[in-house]
């Protein structure tokens, strides 16, 4: 059911622009092939239903060690904004987190080999290649494939030393809650947080970076603005996610440090990628970028087909509703955003742009022109940008082929 309501979701909010570039480009067709994982639910009947509930779940239950574990986000805090002259206001942050079965058995090699074929990974290469590949597509594979587990909360140890809860996750086995830090932290500042039983998350603990009120603030896209992706193509995507060794866009990590160095913004890296890939997409960013929170969609399908959907259907109305809780948060902050032509970015900055009338600073495009598949004749066309950025004045946005064009536009930053 829940599954349904996703994907009815992200068919309300479809643009024409998606619908054309979804047909012209193979997507439906290529999902339709797609093997299934089976289904993300393998719990009693109980807790399957009572997850509807959400944090009200009376039936919820703490995560078992021996059988689940859970993914702690990291996010950023900030000062609610008072509005009449007031003492600054104790920290908070919005804190995420996913809860999965583990160990549970489930056969993927059918899945594995089928995406092998599907991205050219050649049966006739040598056997050594062939198993290499495979067990790179498994590894990646996993999460999507992991079992979900609804109604299970989690007692994480902030950095006071309280103990709080999270959770208990809903239908999709994801919570949110604002929880108050209080005092005493200083802009820029980071600190870890983890379960009290740091067994239970495999990919470590989270980290809080505190912001204050006022500053930059990044916000930029991933895939195919700092990250090859291959957007436009379905057989690009899954082979860039689940083979290709994760592959920087060209001098975007050095514009980005330059960009640290110069203004020192809090960085929001924003995807319509599943949560299912954070794990990957935050040792990736870690290993090339400034650090920052990872805003990705919480797709509860946990299938193929749902995967590439949820980068290619909706992602205009998506990134706006994210960039508005971004605004919520930091609402005096100078911002810079960083995306590509490739979705429906310039569409969704030009959208916050207007909505929150002197917050956007700057909005760089990058203009994509080496993916074979994608109709660059549309995508790039003057016309495309001059209508995305309606009434955005013509200094504040720039498209852009070579990040190394960009240096003295930043420089400009500075003295806004």
């Amino acid at each position: 059911m829940q599954r349904a309501f996703d994907r009815a979701r992200q068919l309300f909010e479809e643009t024409r622009g998606d619908k054309r570039t979804r047909k012209n480009e193979g997507f439906p067709s290529t999902e339709r092939t797609l093997p299934s994982l089976g289904s993300p639910f393998s719990i009693p009947i109980t807790q399957n239903i009572s997850s509807y509930l959400g944090k009200n779940n009376p039936l919820a239950g703490p995560v078992d060690p021996k059988t689940e574990s859970v993914w702690l986000f990291d996010n950023t805090a900030y000062r609610p904004i008072h509005p009449y002259p007031h003492s600054p206001q104790p920290w908070q942050a919005s804190f995420s987190a996913a809860f999965f079965k583990t160990e549970t058995g489930r056969d993927i090699s059918k899945v594995v080999a089928d995406i092998a074929d599907k991205i050219g990974l050649k049966k006739d290469g040598s056997e050594e290649e062939r198993e290499r590949g495979e067990k790179t597509i498994a590894k990646r594979l996993q999460p999507f494939a992991d079992v979900v587990a609804p109604a299970r909360w989690v007692e994480v140890k902030l950095p006071s030393g309280k103990v709080q809860r999270l959770g208990p996750g809903g239908r999709s086995a994801t919570s949110q809650q604002t929880i108050i830090f209080g005092t005493g932290y200083n802009n820029g500042q980071t600190v870890e947080t983890d379960a009290v039983n740091a067994e239970l998350t495999p990919i470590g603990p989270m980290s809080t970076t505190f912001a204050e009120p006022e500053g930059w603030l990044v916000i930029s896209d991933i895939d195919d603005t700092v990250k090859v992706t291959l957007t436009p193509s379905p057989v690009g995507i899954l082979r860039s996610t689940f083979l290709s060794d994760p592959e920087v866009i060209a001098s975007m990590p050095a514009l980005y440090t330059h960009i640290q160095s110069l203004l020192n913004p809090t960085w929001f890296y924003l995807s319509a990628s599943p949560y299912n890939l954070y794990p990957f997409l935050r040792s990736f960013l870690h290993a090339n970028y400034p650090k920052g929170t990872i805003l990705l969609r919480d797709a509860s399908w946990m299938d193929l087909s749902g995967f590439l959907l949820s980068l290619t259907m909706g992602t205009e109305a998506y990134k706006t509703g994210e960039m508005d809780n971004v605004h919520g948060w930091l609402p005096k902050r100078k911002v810079l955003c960083v995306g590509d032509s490739t979705q429906s970015d310039p569409e969704a900055y030009g959208n916050i742009y207007r909505k929150h009338n002197g917050w956007v600073k700057k909005i760089f495009i990058r203009k994509v022109t080496d993916v074979a598949e994608m109709n660059k004749e549309e995508k790039n066309s003057p016309e495309r940008f001059e209508k995305a950025f309606k009434d955005v004045p013509k200094d504040v946005w720039q498209v852009f082929e070579d990040p190394n064009e960009l240096y003295a536009a930043v420089d400009a930053l500075k003295a806004i």
